[in-house]
């Protein structure tokens, strides 16, 4: 599409709104001075840029009906396999609907992108297909990954395998639930507060946050640069640590992957823990909506690790209370900004930018707004409000303070190789009514991130594995490792594997 010239009347409303006072000439003159860049666009329109082509030749499938899509977890399913050889032989392999499948819809859990079909596939699509997997198809996900629940997705509730009266967790919501009811092995999720960690604790199913930077997110829709992480889900640690081993490392177009180091994730299954020791953190167990069901299957989790030659010990960080609060002030600005305000890509960072998401997303914004989630609408005007009324100063200082509350984390994980405390410090929460009150349903979106959001913010590696029932609902235990270090985590989660059947727990 060309660029227009402005007209003298655009360019003195541009001006009077940031508060410039211009005169006709002064107008004119401006007008002028837009021809020489504006020649530069033109010249843009005309580059071809390069692209993520597919690699493998496929058919858009098809949008399941309720009769095979018991939980709503799905929302397309699809075939697409290269035939290759590689650790995904065999294996299907859900991918959360944040993440670009080349022909296959995409609608990110909103009403914002229906109807859009990207042209190319995501990094970590590519890099599946190439290792011999099957993508059987989009997993359901929340209003643009806006909730921690699983009540917002614009295709519908997604429901818990264990009990489908309570969520399945937010926003991989669809990932999980389509792993815990045994339809896939494994599945791609995205977290930026605890978006795989949440729904694998609540629906049973092992989750994996990656160290930021880890797994390039090329081809992926954003909330927050400095957030967003993209990681596996699965039924067994071996399914993650396979899963892993693939979409680990850069990628050549995500500068957050250029510092990756990978490991032999593979190679850590039954690699025995003794001799690791590990802090039981005091701050993950005293929350105020802690469960003292939740904690004690957690606690059981831990001697059994004890049992396994593994030294444990209770370890205070105050900084993770105030975690949530920084967490806070980078997330709701940045969403805003990036996502919202910067359709779905953002500016300023070197990486690939999905022109025709952006484009699809624009449109969206400017003819259905009205149509998302309360916890979406609640992101753009909080988010906005602090960035008009306090020019982005908290957003600022939270990332300032991001440094303390990362090197508090550093300072125990140099005496602990990992710290320990409950995922989600209660059990999945019964999903709200069609019609329940707003701050119902704001609340239920968003009340379970005590533990987990600190750890998006430092960038630590996070595994939530499943330890126990609470009245026939999952409780995950999160072990949060050193940088680049979940090989260690991979260890550990295999005994915890290995010491029994948690569902008779």
């Amino acid at each position: 599409m060309p660029v227009r010239l402005p007209s003298v009347e655009q360019i003195s409303e541009l001006g009077s709104g940031f508060g410039l006072v211009l005169s006709a000439d002064e107008v004119a003159a401006f007008q002028q001075a837009f021809k020489g860049p504006l020649a530069s666009y033109g010249r843009l329109e005309e580059l071809v840029a390069p692209d993520l082509g597919p690699v493998a030749p496929r058919s858009p499938g098809y949008r399941p009906g309720a009769a095979e899509n018991k939980y709503g977890a799905w929302y397309w399913k699809t075939e697409i396999s290269t035939g290759a050889k590689g650790l995904l032989s065999g294996k299907k392999i859900a991918i959360k609907d944040n993440i670009c499948v080349a022909g296959v819809p995409m609608m990110n859990g909103s009403a914002l992108l229906e109807g859009y079909v990207p042209e190319f596939d995501a990094t970590v699509v590519t890099r599946i297909l190439e290792a011999g997997g099957t993508i059987a198809g989009k997993a359901a996900c929340e209003d643009l990954c806006f909730s921690g629940a699983s009540h917002t997705c614009a295709s519908g509730v997604i429901r818990n395998p264990h009990n489908s009266a309570h969520s399945a967790g937010g926003s991989s919501g669809g990932s999980a639930a389509l792993v815990a009811a045994g339809e896939v092995p494994m599945a791609l999720g995205g977290d930026q507060g605890g978006s795989i960690r949440t729904p694998s604790s609540w629906c049973g199913v092992y989750g994996l946050k990656p160290t930021w930077g880890l797994v390039p997110t090329t081809g992926s829709m954003p909330i927050s640069y400095s957030v967003d992480h993209c990681g596996p889900i699965g039924a067994s640690v071996e399914d993650v640590a396979r899963l892993l081993t693939v979409i680990a490392g850069h990628d050549g177009w995500d500068t957050r992957t250029i510092s990756a180091r990978t490991g032999d994730y593979m190679a850590a299954l039954g690699q025995p823990p003794a001799g690791l020791r590990v802090g039981v953190l005091r701050e993950g167990f005293g929350h105020s909506e802690s469960d003292p069901a939740v904690n004690e299957k957690v606690r059981r989790a831990i001697a059994s690790l004890a049992r396994a030659g593994v030294e444990s010990e209770e370890v205070s960080v105050p900084w993770h209370l105030d975690g949530p609060h920084v967490w806070s002030g980078i997330i709701l600005e940045g969403a805003a900004e990036m996502m919202l305000k910067g359709y779905g890509v953002g500016n300023n960072i070197h990486g690939y930018y999905p022109l025709s998401m952006q484009d699809a997303f624009a449109r969206g914004m400017g003819t259905r707004i009205n149509d998302v989630s309360p916890t979406v609408k609640l992101v753009l005007m909080l988010g906005e409000y602090m960035h008009r009324n306090y020019h982005g100063r908290y957003h600022s200082k939270a990332q300032n303070l991001r440094v303390l509350l990362r090197r508090a984390y550093e300072q125990a994980l140099e005496k602990y190789d990992a710290l320990l405390m409950p995922t989600i410090p209660f059990t999945a929460t019964a999903i709200p009514p069609p019609d329940a009150p707003l701050g119902t349903a704001i609340d239920t979106a968003l009340n379970m991130q005590a533990n987990t959001c600190s750890f998006d913010v430092s960038g630590h590696p996070a595994f939530t594995v499943p330890c126990g029932l609470v009245d026939g609902l999952p409780v995950g235990l999160m072990m949060v490792g050193r940088h680049f270090d979940e090989t260690t985590l991979i260890r550990l989660a295999s005994a915890i594997e290995a010491a029994g059947n948690w569902k008779k727990n």
